[in-house]
């Protein structure tokens, strides 16, 4: 990918709590192209959420920093949207009350109100939930819930799309189906993604590259790849695909036997 400075730039993010004299994150550094989809994968405790909450502005950096299309992120803004592994949708809305709020809330100075109801239609067809519209979180599935806050973010308009572990929580069915639907908004609107994960297949099939950590705490990044598939994708293709193969082992191969830092390994 190309221009990967002038979008979204990690430089030497640091991050460390308390008194701890050792980060939980340690130098982490890494430029992500406008419309690049790229994920972040490591074994539990490496600091993926963590490096994806400095990224969102929720978590202040202990050194270096985060610049997004040329302006420091310095807090939570609209230009960044997140969907969490808990839906987080609020029980008493409806499902176009859930996504209409927040559109509301970061473009009412763009659009006029028929607009901003018109746009919220459009989302939650997006991901095929405006036959869903009046009805609350309590009424419909889990993985209904995840397309509404995926409805939610993209409706903000944001410059990056910040995925932590959104399929995590779903059975396997309904995770491969979000993932497609992931992937065709994907495909669709271009939108900038970073996604944390711990699926090796998700980050394969999803991903114009994965980033993978080292263990934690002192995570560093160990290696990145590139994942040399044409979009679109198609899982069922893929899974006999050699590019798939070689990528999905690539990554279980670092896990499993290169995790520790460079110059660690001895320690």
């Amino acid at each position: 990918m190309n221009n990967r400075a002038d979008f979204l730039d990690i430089s030497q993010v640091t991050v460390a709590f308390g008194r701890s004299r050792v980060p939980v994150l340690n130098g982490i550094e890494l430029k992500i192209a406008r419309g690049e989809y790229v994920s972040v994968i490591g074994h539990s405790g490496c600091g993926k959420s963590t490096l994806l909450n400095v990224v969102a502005g929720l978590l202040p950096a202990s050194g270096g920093g985060v610049v997004l299309d040329g302006k420091e992120v310095d807090g939570p803004g609209p230009d960044r949207a997140v969907v969490f592994q808990n839906h987080s949708l609020l029980p008493w809305l409806t499902c176009y009350e859930n996504v209409k709020l927040a559109v509301d809330q970061t473009l009412s100075r763009a659009m006029g109100r028929a607009e901003r109801h018109a746009w919220t239609l459009e989302n939650l067809a997006l991901v095929r939930m405006a036959q869903a519209k009046d009805k609350r979180p309590g009424e419909i599935s889990g993985g209904m819930k995840q397309r509404i806050g995926i409805a939610r973010a993209l409706a903000m308009k944001p410059k990056v799309l910040l995925l932590d572990e959104p399929f995590g929580a779903l059975d396997a069915l309904t995770r491969a189906h979000l993932q497609d639907q992931v992937m065709q908004i994907h495909a669709g609107l271009g939108t900038t993604v970073m996604m944390i994960t711990h699926d090796v297949d998700e980050a394969v099939l999803l991903s114009d590259r994965i980033v993978m950590l080292t263990n934690g705490p002192n995570a560093r990044i160990g290696e990145i790849l590139e994942v040399d598939l044409p979009r679109p994708r198609d899982r069922l293709a893929l899974a006999a695909d050699p590019r798939f193969v070689a990528a999905r082992a690539s990554v279980l191969e670092f896990l499993h036997h290169r995790h520790t830092a460079p110059g660690l390994a001895a320690a």
